[in-house]
């Protein structure tokens, strides 16, 4: 019987500048792979360049999954795993599974048995917490909040009633090009009592994290964190 191969979750940059936080010993597994599924395939390769890899591209195989991978298609990456080859899950950025669709293929792991190995490496979630001075103990992450400006104060509000009834710290993220939009709504919808963080661009030399009351934040001009990976918490007073 064929010994099954690992499925190994690594962790990838939170930017182009960052290469130096993913630990020593995933850069030694990345390099002992030959198979690998991520999102996008070109963010991978770009990735794997940048730590000075021990083989030639031309001897990799990439497997992308995103929203137009079919169930049909997703099934088979691991197939080689099933075959006896050890396989690396990358995200684009940051812990594969975690807000990612690399969950999936975790699932898929662990229903054929095959053994999933997570790596260290940066969260954008875990930091954003850290650096925020809100509660570590309960927290909640939301993901992508509303586009439309109505319906995003209307979420705001309600992620503020559910930290005042929970003490819990309420995470989520945004697209780039909508921060500065989340930013100028929290600011007019929450209580001036609310504590708010963003952190922007974190472990990249441009790093910038700010954390205080709603009202703190209302008396400085606002920063541009337009087209700049963020993420941002709140934690409202009882």
């Amino acid at each position: 019987m064929i010994k099954k191969g690992k499925l190994y979750l690594l962790p990838a940059p939170l930017g182009d500048e960052s290469v130096h936080t993913i630990p020593t010993y995933v850069i030694e597994r990345l390099h002992q792979l030959d198979i690998f599924i991520a999102e996008r395939a070109k963010t991978a390769r770009h990735f794997i360049k940048r730590t000075d890899p021990v083989k030639p591209f031309a001897a990799l195989t990439f497997y992308e999954l995103n929203k137009r991978t079919t169930p049909a298609q997703r099934n088979t990456f691991l197939d080689d795993a099933d075959a006896g080859k050890d396989v690396g899950l990358l995200s684009e950025a940051g812990c594969p599974g975690v807000a990612d669709p690399g969950a999936a293929i975790v699932e898929l792991a662990h229903r054929k048995g095959i053994e999933v190995v997570p790596l260290v490496g940066p969260s954008s979630i875990l930091l954003v917490l850290m650096a925020s001075g809100m509660n570590g103990q309960r927290f909640c992450f939301h993901g992508y909040l509303s586009p439309k400006r109505n319906e995003l104060a209307k979420e705001l509000r309600q992620l503020e009633q559910e930290s005042r009834r929970h003490q819990q710290t309420q995470i989520f993220i945004e697209t780039p090009y909508r921060n500065q939009q989340v930013l100028e709504t929290a600011l007019k919808t929450l209580d001036a009592r609310t504590r708010f963080c963003a952190g922007v661009d974190l472990t990249n030399p441009t790093e910038w994290i700010r954390s205080s009351s709603i009202y703190d934040w209302n008396q400085e001009p606002l920063p541009d964190l337009h087209k700049r990976p963020a993420i941002f918490c709140l934690q409202a007073k009882k």
